[in-house]
């Protein structure tokens, strides 16, 4: 299923779909901390998914092609696991723990600006004006969204760990794009093999700092299907939408969340919305689409250079 590339329209679908599971994960993840702690909450979760993935990953069929990888592509994969999930995936669930979801929310909405900027030295290529103007407009928009946010002593490490996860994010997924682009490695492979490193690291740290928790039948349930349908599956169908479409529509796509996350925090968390907040969501949601559109030429060149990107160990 998830070996050949499909339609744009039914990968922009899919793409939509995959927002919305995460964007669920939010209300489950705010839940799940109530009982069980943030690094062995996030490290179960992913290594449950990781399982849910490996009896494919083991087929005769992919043990050649895993066997035929580059050093190169091993360390890209390495470098995925270890930014896009143990750090960033960690990251948010320290913070969650720690913070408010609005200051949480707040600084990862701060990745779209950050990879455009990223873009200067890892593409060579400096933000056009129309770009320039999406990252101000998406940056007033969140602050108009989310207001004030008061910060006491105990919540600085939160937002140093959010901020970092952050920024992790930002570079995983230039990595991550590099990675399909070049489809030399299925899009299942890509998110076993860098979720099972991901994985490990978050577990092996949440034992060691926090002990193996003790999970009632509720929050087994979170875990299962935050790992099998939130994270097993569609980290793998967002790998597969990826195939087809570029960098700027996946942005755009994955940019939906914001707004998708409030409402879902307004119905499931009586998170109240005013005009106000209203006003700032619709703001940093069109600053985060402007921040992604660039020229035909540009978007060529930019593409070219993404493939040709240097990488560790070259």
């Amino acid at each position: 299923m998830f070996d050949k590339p499909i339609s744009r329209i039914k990968s922009i679908v899919l793409a939509l779909l995959v927002t919305f599971l995460w964007s669920t994960s939010w209300v489950f993840i705010k839940i799940g901390l109530k009982e069980v702690p943030a690094l062995s909450f996030a490290g179960l979760r992913y290594m449950l998914a990781f399982s849910t993935l490996l009896p494919f990953f083991i087929r005769k069929s992919n043990r050649q092609v895993i066997r035929n990888l580059s050093r190169r592509y091993w360390i890209l994969l390495i470098f995925l696991g270890i930014l896009l999930y143990a750090t960033a995936q960690g990251a948010q669930y320290l913070g969650l723990d720690r913070l408010p979801v609005t200051a949480v929310s707040l600084l990862l909405n701060l990745t779209s600006p950050v990879v455009a900027l990223l873009g200067i030295w890892l593409l060579r290529e400096n933000p056009t004006g129309i770009q320039w103007f999406g990252i101000i407009l998406n940056l007033a928009g969140i602050i108009l969204y989310f207001g004030p946010i008061q910060v006491n002593g105990s919540q600085i490490s939160g937002i140093i760990i959010v901020i970092i996860g952050m920024l992790a994010n930002a570079i995983g997924s230039v990595i991550s794009r590099n990675i399909n682009r070049s489809r030399q490695v299925t899009p299942a492979n890509v998110t076993t093999i860098s979720m099972g490193i991901g994985a490990v690291i978050m577990l092996g740290a949440g034992v060691l700092t926090e002990g193996f928790p003790v999970l009632s039948l509720k929050m087994w349930g979170i875990v299962a299907w935050l790992s099998v349908v939130n994270t097993a599956f569609a980290f793998t169908l967002w790998n597969y939408t990826q195939q087809t479409l570029t960098a700027m529509e996946s942005s755009v796509i994955n940019s939906t969340m914001l707004i998708q996350i409030a409402v879902l925090g307004w119905i499931f968390l009586h998170e109240g919305l005013s005009g106000m907040e209203i006003l700032g969501m619709v703001l940093a949601a069109t600053g985060a689409v402007l921040v992604q559109i660039r020229k035909t030429s540009s978007t060529k060149k930019a593409s070219e250079t993404l493939d040709s990107l240097p990488t560790a160990g070259n």
